[in-house]
């Protein structure tokens, strides 16, 4: 699906989609989301929410979510659109490409930053090979070649941007995110939320399911969680036996 229109390089851009704003546990909070009019770089500010609550959404690794180029983005992929990251391959096999899942909120907050962000950065966003977060920085060399596109922003920067703005708005008992975090909390809040533990795999792009498991020891350990998850599961199977029979 091709975009209509390309944000002027003197825009701002206004706030993001309301529901893609929950305050939740792992994800930066409504006190952040007002200060990205007032940042010294507006752009950036918005750019750095914006992966960081991808990389929430999506469970994605840093290094994959920085890779992302322009024609990785496929709004018509499955329900809600999906983008496609180079993917850690089992046992030492190298990097593998596979599918990440935007879901409802992901898909609205992108289009919002490729419509109205993504433009406001200094290389061509229409270039299929130009990287959907890209840095601010043009290094001399790469400015002197004069390309069409901006180097990516590197994991280690993101990284950085997000410790910066955890601490500085994040409230309660986590107070400093990384995205590793991000990727745990992703797979511990979909299991749950009743996703089972291959599409929790899936979502995580793991080879074994051994490897997820250990993600999801936090919800394991909760007895409370555990039961309520057991009575869902009873009662899901009392409907399918009992089918038409509630009052």
């Amino acid at each position: 699906m091709r975009r209509e229109r390309r944000p002027s390089p003197d825009a701002r851009p206004g706030h993001p989609p309301a529901h893609t704003r929950t305050v939740i546990a792992y994800t930066i909070t409504r006190d952040a989301i007002r200060a990205l009019p007032q940042a010294r770089k507006e752009a950036v500010a918005c750019r750095d929410y914006v992966m960081a609550k991808i990389a929430y959404l999506s469970g994605v690794r840093a290094a994959e979510l920085c890779g992302v180029c322009m024609r990785d983005v496929h709004w018509e992929a499955g329900q809600w659109g999906r983008f496609l990251v180079q993917g850690k391959g089992a046992g030492g096999s190298g990097p593998r490409q596979r599918e990440a899942f935007l879901f409802e909120q992901g898909r609205e907050l992108l289009w919002w930053y490729v419509e109205e962000v993504r433009g406001l950065f200094r290389d061509d966003p229409e270039h299929p090979s130009a990287p959907l977060f890209p840095s601010e920085r043009l290094p001399a060399a790469v400015a002197a070649l004069n390309m069409p596109i901006a180097p990516p922003l590197v994991p280690s920067t993101f990284r950085r941007a997000l410790r910066a703005a955890s601490v500085a708005h994040l409230p309660g008992p986590v107070q400093e995110l990384f995205p590793h975090l991000l990727r745990h909390a992703c797979a511990t809040h979909n299991y749950e939320r009743g996703m089972s533990l291959w599409e929790v795999q899936r979502l995580l792009g793991h080879w074994w399911s051994t490897t997820t498991v250990r993600y999801l020891l936090t919800a394991q350990g909760d007895p409370e969680e555990a039961a309520r998850r057991e009575s869902s599961e009873r009662a899901a199977q009392r409907l399918v036996v009992n089918t038409g029979s509630l009052r």
